[in-house]
């Protein structure tokens, strides 16, 4: 069974599938902010969206992160990249640097994680 959550035409936020969750690209809540902010905020609301599909960071199994600009933000997104994953529980990951939806974006995630 395939369950949606937070649906609408485009896109749902939430897909699970099997024990799998899928979340749709998140980006930060304030686009105007630097690269440490807009990482942790999009970072919260993958958390927000986690608990919602019943998960949690520590059952993120693969990640892939776009970044606007690798010479310029890599090494700060990093920092609070690392400071979210939970020790023991680093998952598959991938990092490109991609051309933005908006101009303001600096950074946008893509999560799968497992149900707990």
């Amino acid at each position: 069974m395939i369950q949606r959550l937070q649906s609408k035409a485009r896109m749902s936020r939430i897909v699970k599938h099997n024990g799998t969750i899928y979340l749709c690209g998140q980006v930060c809540s304030d686009a105007t902010k630097d690269i440490t902010e807009q990482t942790q905020t999009m970072l919260d609301k993958v958390d927000e969206l986690l608990i919602e599909a019943g998960s949690s960071r520590e059952s993120v199994l693969s990640a892939t992160i776009y970044v606007k600009c690798m010479s310029q933000h890599f090494s700060a997104m990093n920092a609070v990249w690392d400071a979210w994953v939970p020790e023991g529980f680093a998952p598959a990951r991938a990092c490109v640097e991609a051309s933005m939806a908006r101009e303001a974006l600096l950074v946008e995630i893509s999560v799968i994680a497992a149900e707990k």
